[in-house]
């Protein structure tokens, strides 16, 4: 009996479907939840599908038997992420992981919103997306206090925004700090897309199947009607439903449109991700007080600065840790930057079919062509040294050097499906929909227009629960 239930997929075969969700990530689940939260009282049919298999029923640090170590193992091994950047020489980094839950099983949970001048190219203004971004917080449980009051946080925050740094913060995150009492539990503390499920599914029931892929979107009259699926088994079956929502991930959205024969010129391109430095420093244990805590801060982007850049610690490789596990007192703390730099959106920059390499369900693989311009290589530089005069301001030592994460490292890539008003430039329009076609939507990260530097995991929750609202506000029972 698996701990989520789930439905054969020939009995998926045979239903008709108001709504089929590709994809189980932070897109696909916070369209799910809002789905079926405002649906409670109507008849709408909601199904999903996943292409990988359950691993995990929770985020991976919310289990105690991880440390960094066995956490670092379990995820990479190659029966859930595909290492897929050896066959893409520009984009070296990239790998794809499948489960239920996707990255949000292991994903760092920073929430930073993008702000109202880094958006104002999209079709929706900031003031449409604010009341999205706040119920993507409230249920994401997003906030600042994770390290806040704690010594190394203060001090830090202290030196940095009287060093040049002013706007410095506490870094929101999505996690629950409310302590369980009077009988409610609180022990999933860092979120994962498996929480919208348990939300959803405490409202009203809907079909799940996993190990089964979307190779292609199926039309009729030119609207949505289905999708043709391959289990694992290599068995193939058609879904019907009146309203396709792909959240299959930023490479395999645009991968199952381009090989559904979808028109939209904009489809693939656009690919941009979120250069990312990282670099690794040291400090003195002496310079704080006996009880120390963790620091998580954020320096955010800014209309001057295409770029923003966290300080964790006191140990970047084991930020997260259990009571369990003895920590002994040291001599030296160690933090780790990460630096997130916007990236110039351009029409070279894309995935694409492969005309010849196929994967073994005989779907053509993707190309990538990818390469950052000039003025992208002017933010990274601008990123790398703010982080050096940030260290200073600290009065932290690097023992490992600001340095660049090959592309694809950063799991971040978005921008494939962007949306726009233009058919031309953008793959869907505002509300997510792929221009001409009815019924057929996306919500992941290929929709955004990833203009700023902040983490896209909260603008693509937000998105996504905006896309359910939309399709909630055209269904007729």
């Amino acid at each position: 009996m698996p701990w989520i239930p789930l439905t054969p997929i020939e009995k998926m075969a045979e239903t008709d479907y108001d709504v089929l969700i590709v994809g189980s990530g932070a897109g696909g689940g916070a369209a799910l939840w809002r789905l079926i939260e405002q649906s409670k009282n109507k008849g709408m049919r909601i199904g999903m599908i996943e292409a990988g298999d359950l691993l995990l029923p929770t985020h991976a640090h919310n289990l105690p038997t991880f440390d960094q170590t066995r956490f670092t193992q379990f995820i990479d091994s190659p029966h859930y992420a595909e290492q897929i950047g050896n066959l893409w020489p520009d984009y070296p980094g990239a790998r794809i992981f499948r489960a239920l839950g996707g990255r949000t099983l292991h994903w760092y949970l920073m929430c930073p919103r993008l702000l109202p001048e880094e958006i104002k190219s999209w079709p929706i203004s900031y003031q449409e997306l604010v009341p999205y971004y706040l119920t993507a917080e409230q249920i994401m449980n997003v906030t600042d206090a994770y390290a806040k009051g704690s010594a190394l946080q203060e001090k830090l925050l202290h030196r940095l925004r009287f060093g040049g740094f002013p706007d410095a913060t506490d870094l929101p995150m999505a996690v629950d700090l409310d302590v369980t009492r009077y009988g409610q539990l609180h022990s999933n503390v860092f979120f994962s897309s498996i929480i919208f499920m348990a939300y959803a599914l405490n409202m009203k029931p809907f079909d799940l199947a996993v190990n089964t892929r979307a190779v292609q979107v199926l039309t009729e009259k030119g609207r949505a009607a289905g999708v043709k699926v391959v289990t694992s088994d290599g068995k193939t079956s058609t879904i019907r439903a009146k309203t396709v929502i792909l959240s299959a991930s930023t490479f395999e959205t645009p991968r199952i449109l381009l090989n559904s024969h979808i028109p939209g010129e904009a489809i693939g391109r656009y690919l941009v991700n979120q250069p990312t430095v990282i670099a690794a420093a040291k400090i003195n244990r002496n310079q704080f007080p006996e009880v120390l805590g963790n620091a998580a801060i954020m320096v955010p982007s800014a209309a001057d600065r295409k770029y923003m850049f966290f300080t964790l610690g006191t140990d970047p490789l084991d930020y997260w840790w259990y009571h369990y596990k003895e920590r002994k007192l040291l001599d030296e703390l160690r933090l780790g930057f990460f630096g997130l730099a916007t990236l110039e959106p351009r029409f070279e920059n894309h995935v694409s079919l492969d005309p010849i390499r196929r994967d073994s369900f005989g779907v053509p693989l993707l190309k990538v062509q990818f390469s950052y311009s000039s003025q992208d290589k002017t933010v990274i530089r601008e990123l790398t040294a703010s982080i050096r005069r940030a260290a200073a301001a600290m009065g932290l030592d690097f023992y490992e050097n600001p340095s660049l994460l090959p592309p694809g490292l950063d799991n971040h890539e978005a921008g494939t499906c962007r949306m726009g008003n233009d058919p031309a430039t953008s793959a869907t329009n505002q509300y997510g929909q792929i221009h001409g076609v009815p019924g057929l939507y996306a919500a992941d990260n290929s929709v955004l227009l990833l203009t700023g530097a902040a983490n896209p995991t909260l603008t693509t929750v937000a998105l996504a629960i905006r896309t359910a609202d939309y399709i909630l506000s055209q269904y007729h029972e």
